[in-house]
């Protein structure tokens, strides 16, 4: 069965131009970000006398206020940015991953709890949540991975423990019960490598978001500070010169949006992939 997924899942990518399209572009910017140390220029160096010039040979993105090559600041910012995104996927994916697996599996009074837990995070604002707690702590990449982390693992959670409820009636499970197996032995053979498609369906999604809420922080000026770059903190430098140099604009504002939506197109097709009954008339 989970053979047969797979192989749907790849027909389903390799027969979909959009969704070639989006990896390709999701690898070449994440070996392009892992590479930028071997870009010539300095991403920090100033140099005010080459201010503000317009995209050219030996500046392909131009260059900055502080005559920076935009081209190398892109880079390393896509490296910060994309970090922040698989770094609190991977948080959100693990704790969300448990907090449903726990809650859907026992039943009873830990599920009430952990649901009315799950409830009362959701009812809370996120970004407002993020904003103060950036403001109390210091600004530092650890911590806008956590603060991500935090604020993002109810909806994978809430997944998860659907799908376990589920799963926990099937009859293999039950079968598993009768015969003696302990219910942490139940979870890691039977039920949890069956959620492994709803996990990343999930964890796609959650990428996208995290970087989402990276760039929207680092706009704000509470995200990574300088003079490191992510793509926000660009998007929020250039804003002073949209007129006179609108390419301090355009390139981080088309890198977040390919990111982004790369990442969504890939979590449609793994959807459809992994449950093709949805996608297929």
């Amino acid at each position: 069965m989970n053979r047969n997924r797979w192989h749907s899942v790849r027909s389903e990518l390799f027969s979909n131009v959009f969704g070639i399209i989006a990896v390709c572009i999701l690898v070449l910017l994440t070996i392009a970000s892992t590479l930028a140390f071997l870009s010539p220029m300095d991403p920090n160096k100033l140099d005010v006398t080459a201010k503000l010039l317009p995209p050219s040979a030996s500046h392909w993105f131009g260059t900055d206020d502080y005559g920076r090559d935009y081209f190398t600041r892109a880079l390393y910012g896509g490296r910060v940015s994309l970090m922040v995104g698989f770094a609190s996927m991977i948080l959100t994916t693990g704790l969300g991953t448990v907090i449903g697996l726990v809650s859907g599996y026992f039943g009873g009074w830990i599920d009430n709890l952990l649901m009315r837990l799950l409830e009362v995070f959701q009812s809370i604002p996120s970004f407002l949540v993020m904003l103060l707690l950036s403001v109390f702590l210091s600004p530092s990449v650890g911590n806008i991975i956590v603060i991500i982390a935090l604020l993002m693992w109810m909806n994978i959670a809430r997944i998860v423990r659907a799908e376990t409820l589920s799963l926990k009636t099937r009859e293999y499970v039950l079968y598993a019960r009768a015969s003696g197996q302990n219910s942490f032995g139940i979870i890691a053979k039977h039920i949890l490598p069956n959620l492994v498609p709803v996990i990343i369906v999930g964890a796609t999604n959650n990428i996208a978001f995290a970087i989402l809420m990276e760039s929207s922080l680092s706009f704000l000026g509470f995200g990574v500070q300088p003079p490191n770059a992510t793509w926000g903190s660009m998007l929020n430098n250039a804003q002073s010169y949209v007129i006179q140099s609108p390419s301090l604009a355009v390139f981080p504002g088309l890198l977040i949006l390919l990111t982004v939506l790369s990442f969504n197109i890939l979590g449609d097709i793994l959807r459809v992939g992994f449950e093709p009954k949805l996608g297929r008339k």
